[in-house]
């Protein structure tokens, strides 16, 4: 079996004095979409700011456990290295743009770190705009002006501007209408077959394990279930809970 591309083992993570994550394991394979479902509270957000590195108090820090990427352990890496070696970028909860920047200056503020010439940078803003047409209708327009949807694509249109190749996702789809969130998961669906990793948190665990090829159920920091989409689906503690069956 090749090494997975993410591996989090055995991981311990608190806030202040809370215990948030009581030794998670999971892996993300190159190419893979894997969700993490689970109540709110569970401890998926804390997943993923823990494998961006975000530093406390923001983020929860790392206290036993490992995270590896390519088998080597990332714990300690600085977040824009992440981004800027890795290639990973998370979409947080909230989106977390800069409202007084316009679209376009948001998209432009994420290739600060980026190493190649402004030929691939240009291929990825046609992309973008490609992917979002909204975002390119409005790319003069300041960020707070657009609607919670145009918002939300504006900040995966900025992750992809870092040039990653890793998306982890925050609860996409919160506040959208159906119509756009339709959108939002249509453009991951193209970027995955384009080779893009995703690693999602979705609080629509119906649509989450419709949309990924594996998933993970975390409760209370542990995981209480994992295996192929499908097969979650059936499990019926897992519809019991989160699938409304």
């Amino acid at each position: 079996m090749s090494t997975p591309l993410i591996e989090i083992k055995d991981l311990y993570v608190k806030y202040g004095n809370i215990e948030a994550l009581h030794g998670i394991n999971f892996t993300v394979g190159e190419g893979e979409i894997v969700t993490l479902i689970g109540a709110n509270g569970a401890g998926k957000s804390t997943t993923l700011m823990s494998i961006a590195q975000l530093p406390p108090p923001e983020a929860p820090k790392v206290i036993k456990g490992d995270i590896l990427f390519k088998g080597q352990s990332i714990l300690g890496m600085a977040p824009d290295k992440i981004v800027a070696n890795l290639h990973m970028a998370l979409v947080p909860e909230g989106r977390h743009i800069f409202g007084n920047l316009t679209v376009e200056e948001n998209l432009k503020i994420a290739t600060y770190a980026r190493k190649e010439g402004m030929d691939e940078i240009n291929r990825d803003y046609k992309r973008v705009y490609t992917l979002f047409p909204r975002l390119d209708e409005r790319k003069k327009q300041r960020a707070e002006s657009l609607s919670g949807g145009e918002q939300q694509m504006l900040a995966l249109g900025r992750a992809l501007m870092s040039g990653c190749k890793i998306i982890m996702l925050d609860e996409p789809s919160m506040g959208l209408a159906p119509l756009l969130m339709y959108d939002m998961f249509r453009a991951l669906k193209e970027l995955n077959e384009e080779g893009m990793t995703i690693l999602l948190i979705e609080q629509n665990a119906n649509l989450a394990l419709k949309f990924a090829h594996r998933g993970y159920v975390i409760d209370t920091g542990e995981i209480v279930a994992e295996g192929p989409s499908d097969k979650l689906m059936e499990d019926p503690e897992v519809k019991k809970a989160y699938l409304g069956g």
